[in-house]
């Protein structure tokens, strides 16, 4: 075999290991939404028990009720394709590294910055869905779910600035 041929036959490999190494598929989608989904409910329910700020508690209430509601229809969804869904432990695991930088010594600004960066991340995750995802049902979730993020991390931002947060 010829050096040229050698190189290109190795130059295909590479590029398809490099794809698949980089691909985000529909279960990366699923298992990203749903760890983030169940980091903004146990975030919020921390945030019911620690402040002290009646705006805080109803962003926070806002948090639980919205994204368990996301994370049912997720699963639903889910469950239809048999898609692989992570076991809740696997994903209270993500969730809980998700919300370790909540301080104790100011709740309120730490949690509302907490919630900016967290909707800044997850908006990213499905926009890109959006635009790159193959599966129709998943993406159908995400164009009707970003508009409710997109107006979470605006609250977000308010609720930071009402508490000195620094989150923009």
């Amino acid at each position: 075999m010829n050096k040229k041929l050698k190189a290109g036959i190795c130059g295909a490999f590479l590029l398809l290991g490099a794809h698949s190494a980089f691909a985000y598929d529909a279960d990366d989608f699923v298992d990203d939404a749903s760890a983030k989904g169940i980091a903004e409910v146990e975030a919020g329910k921390l945030a019911l028990e620690k402040s002290k700020s009646a705006d805080v508690k109803t962003f926070a209430e806002m948090m639980i009720k919205d994204h368990q509601m996301a994370n049912d229809k997720l699963k639903g969804i889910a469950a239809t394709k048999k898609l692989k869904v992570a076991s809740d432990a696997e994903l209270m695991d993500k969730a809980k590294k998700m919300i370790l930088d909540i301080r104790d010594e100011s709740f309120d600004k730490s949690y509302a910055n907490n919630q900016v960066k967290a909707h800044e991340a997850t908006i990213e995750i499905f926009q890109k869905e959006i635009k790159d995802g193959e599966d129709a049902d998943l993406k159908m979730f995400a164009k009707d779910t970003l508009p409710k993020l997109e107006a979470h991390l605006a609250a977000a931002k308010k609720l930071a600035a009402a508490h000195g947060g620094d989150a923009k």
